[in-house]
């Protein structure tokens, strides 16, 4: 059943099936530990748990499975994470995972029994509203992490809990929470989201959720507090509860510039290259030179963009690595065809060395953290968001799905550390527009520049927020201090 089953439990942490969610879970588990000494159990399904084997959990994390069949669920056998999924399938995983309170509450029992006292509490995920019904049961409290920042986490939360695109007929509209100043468009909501009316099965799986996880004893958000003032403020006013930043959960290496060793990669995939050959490529460029594209584990885009942004990316003559993976309409694991890009495409970038393709996945840490990335053209997902920030790598948004769009609404908004390409799937792009923007954010001058250096300086707050020495503490130490001293108090 687990990894450590000899040990005292302190801590019970339950995250959403999905790989963007199960690897901050394991980073918040190790930091919690390095802090604290506390004994984690990671509770999940059984794939997901052997994931968590295969990155290496150390001895103080305790790995639980909870039994589940996603073919109870209307799921394709030994379909337990949102990789690879379609978006109805993603939906009716969500559903399936109501059905782990039993088995989880069944858990919290037997660890009651065991040790004749409950863990000083649980941590799940924001999805998981009936955690905090559990917690009560086993006499403990429900905290919930949200694996987002501040911002784009209460506008997800405010929009499916008030759906406010649904009473006015405007493209803009506002949502609760956010000042009146602060206008959110239709346009920036996948079509999902447009089409939750509250009867809807998105509407009926997230509002009981996300209410009940509003009733928790505090949020833990992956966020540092000198970045995010407005979203900090903001949840903290509309949840009415307790909220420690203690982010970001990346690896030491990163947030201390030191050169990062193999095992900071963090997705237990083949990569499409080796980080060496990846090192090597950046090397032959200036400093902030190269565009580097990537739009995550769960996205792709279409023929016509991935086309139409192959042609943008040449004619702007700046030096890219893209991560480029099958577009919609075929499998994310398709062999890759030479006809998805502009004719004879990957050899003239080879020959002129001006693009590297990396076919699936590249080592993303290695490549932000070099002094040649300049910028970084993706989705807006948080964690892909807290690595370019953490080493102050200005960003190029092209939000697709969940809270990307409100992410990207705040990077562009709030911080000015980025400019938004498009939006989504549904709007055409063309090269020219691709080529303009590139140009405009590798720029050293002008909007590039000002990007540049509000970039570098919240990476400046993101290191200072960890530091750790002596009488010097940051605020996400801090944050992390108070979070502790919450759960065994319980005030």
């Amino acid at each position: 059943m687990s990894s450590n089953d000899g040990n005292h439990i302190d801590v019970v942490m339950l995250p959403f099936m999905a790989h963007g969610h199960l690897i901050p879970f394991l980073a918040l588990a190790n930091q919690i530990h390095h802090h604290t000494g506390f004994n984690i159990a990671i509770a999940n399904t059984p794939l997901n748990i052997q994931y968590l084997h295969q990155q290496n959990s150390p001895p103080w994390i305790t790995l639980l499975e909870l039994p589940f069949d996603s073919s109870d669920h209307g799921l394709p056998p030994n379909t337990e994470h949102t990789e690879d999924l379609t978006l109805d399938q993603i939906g009716r995983l969500l559903v399936s995972s109501v059905s782990l309170q039993t088995p989880f509450q069944n858990l919290l029992l037997d660890i009651v029994q065991k040790q004749g006292k409950p863990p000083l509490c649980i941590i799940s995920d924001l999805f998981f509203g009936w955690a905090v019904d559990v917690a009560n049961v086993v006499n403990t409290v429900n905290i919930t992490f949200s694996t987002g920042g501040a911002y784009g986490v209460l506008a997800y939360v405010s929009f499916w809990l008030n759906l406010p695109h649904r009473k006015t007929d405007d493209e803009e509209f506002d949502l609760p929470g956010f000042p009146e100043t602060c206008k959110f468009q239709v346009s920036q909501l996948h079509e999902f989201m447009r089409k939750g009316d509250g009867n809807d099965s998105w509407s009926r799986f997230f509002q009981p959720q996300l209410s009940s996880s509003l009733q928790s004893f505090g949020l833990l958000c992956n966020t540092v507090e000198e970045i995010e003032p407005l979203g900090l403020d903001s949840l903290r006013k509309y949840t009415k509860l307790p909220v420690w930043p203690i982010g970001p959960l990346l690896p030491k290496q990163l947030l201390s510039k030191s050169p990062l060793s193999a095992t900071v990669q963090r997705v237990a995939k083949s990569p499409g290259i080796s980080a060496d050959k990846c090192v090597q490529w950046l090397d032959m460029h200036g400093v902030d030179s190269v565009l580097y594209i990537s739009f995550g584990s769960q996205n792709t885009v279409s023929p016509s963009h991935m086309m139409e942004l192959a042609v943008g990316l040449e004619k702007s003559m700046k030096p890219f690595i893209w991560v480029i993976r099958p577009p919609l309409g075929f499998s994310l694991k398709a062999e890759f065809r030479s006809e998805w890009l502009p004719q004879g495409f990957e050899d003239r970038m080879t020959r002129s060395n001006q693009g590297l393709l990396v076919k699936n996945w590249a080592p993303q840490l290695e490549i932000l953290s070099h002094a040649s990335t300049g910028a970084f053209l993706n989705h807006c997902g948080w964690n892909s968001t807290m690595e370019s920030l953490s080493q102050g790598v200005k960003i190029i948004g092209w939000p697709m799905a969940a809270e990307q769009a409100f992410n990207s609404k705040m990077l562009v908004e709030e911080m000015g550390v980025a400019v938004e390409l498009t939006r989504g799937i549904q709007r055409c792009i063309l090269s020219e527009d691709v080529k303009e923007v590139i140009e405009m954010v590798m720029d050293e001058e002008g909007k590039g520049g000002d990007m540049k250096r509000k970039a570098e300086k919240i990476a400046e707050h993101i290191r200072a927020a960890v530091k750790d020495e002596g009488n010097e503490k940051g605020s996400s130490i801090k944050a992390l201090d108070d979070f502790v001293s919450a759960i065994k108090t319980r005030k």
